[in-house]
């Protein structure tokens, strides 16, 4: 059942909804969580569709946010809300509300959603694309105590992924971190069978692919040695060996869907290992609503090692003209470690001579 509201407020879509569970005949339908979607036309039908798809397990109050920016002055001022309002069949198996906002009120998404929520219910973001830098400092990510990104869909994954770590808080997840959990939970199994130390490691993939970036920084925090990130064709994470004394432990995924396991002393095993759909991952997601530790450890890991590293990869400067060079070494604040005490006596008589 649909229900197609214009011009509306807050109020009249709750009614719109009592009345829509009247009309079909549940008074009562068992929600376990409100579920906002922040996209844009573009993005929201495949995001909605995800999202039916998993309410199937996750039972929830859908709620799309689509901020309409129009280019003309007067259309920018002039606030409006519309919206749909979906029950029954048309809504997985809870309900659905699309909003639609015009002018001025797109600036306060929050205190139309806030009305929306579900009481006594846990609300849970979700940004399918265009997340913002800091999460919970965003009016809607305060709203949640969970908040989902996709650092796949950023036009730079490396640069999300150091966003990502800069502006954490507790509730924040990706969903490039729930597509290698199948990896972790192999890799985790493989060395529970067979106690063996770990001196290095190497990670294959596509080229900037921030799930396979996530993973080699889960393997290096975790078993502190050295990760060696290496590129393939894909698709996705393709391949990760772990390198021991006894020989190598391999988990190799060429086709996307089935994997090879190979370990020391024991014959190679084919393991399932498919890529997920966007449904799957959200689903995975909303199974727990704590802060996942291992994914911040892991996340301000990496990022740290990648900040440190970036300056021995930057361009060297250009050359300072030679009057620039002499003052910078007469300069006592340039000059470190034992060469400094020696600098300082130089530069005081060169400030008298010029006082004269």
């Amino acid at each position: 059942m649909k229900i197609d509201l214009t011009e509306t407020t807050s109020s009249k879509i709750n009614a719109a909804l009592v009345q829509a569970r009247r009309d079909i005949g549940t008074p009562a339908i068992g929600m376990v969580l409100t579920l906002v979607i922040v996209t844009d036309e573009e993005n929201a039908y495949d995001a909605l569709k995800s999202a039916n798809d998993a309410s199937h397990e996750h039972p929830s109050r859908i709620v799309v946010v689509i901020k309409r920016v129009s280019r003309s002055p007067r259309s920018r001022r002039d606030a409006r809300l519309d919206a749909e309002v979906r029950v029954g069949a048309d809504s997985g198996t809870g309900e659905t509300v699309v909003l639609r906002l015009h002018g001025e009120l797109v600036h306060h998404a929050q205190s139309v959603v806030l009305p929306l929520l579900l009481p006594d219910a846990p609300v849970v973001v979700w940004w399918p694309d265009g997340a913002p830098s800091d999460l919970a400092g965003d009016p809607l990510g305060a709203l949640g105590q969970r908040r989902i990104t996709d650092t796949y869909a950023c036009e730079n994954p490396l640069q999300g992924l150091g966003e990502r770590a800069a502006a954490y808080a507790p509730g924040d997840t990706d969903l490039s971190w729930t597509r290698v959990t199948p990896w972790r939970s192999m890799l985790a199994a493989a060395l529970d069978q067979q106690a063996l130390k770990v001196t290095s490691a190497a990670v294959e993939g596509e080229d900037e692919n921030p799930s396979c970036e996530l993973l080699a920084m889960w393997l290096a925090d975790r078993l502190q040695v050295p990760v060696k990130r290496t590129r393939s064709e894909g698709p996705g994470l393709t391949s990760v060996r772990l390198e021991t004394k006894d020989g190598d432990i391999v988990l190799d995924r060429a086709d996307g869907s089935l994997a090879t396991l190979c370990m020391p002393g024991q014959p190679d095993r084919a393991v399932a290992l498919k890529r997920r759909d966007t449904a799957e991952l959200l689903a995975e997601e909303l199974r727990r609503l704590d802060p996942d530790n291992t994914y911040e450890a892991s996340l301000k890991f990496g990022v740290a090692k990648l900040a440190v590293e970036a300056p021995a990869s930057a361009p060297t400067p250009a050359p300072a003209p030679a009057k620039a060079k002499a003052a910078a070494s007469d300069s006592p604040e340039t000059v470190t470690g034992p060469k400094a005490e020696a600098a300082k006596p130089a530069a005081k008589p060169a400030k008298k001579a010029s006082a004269k």
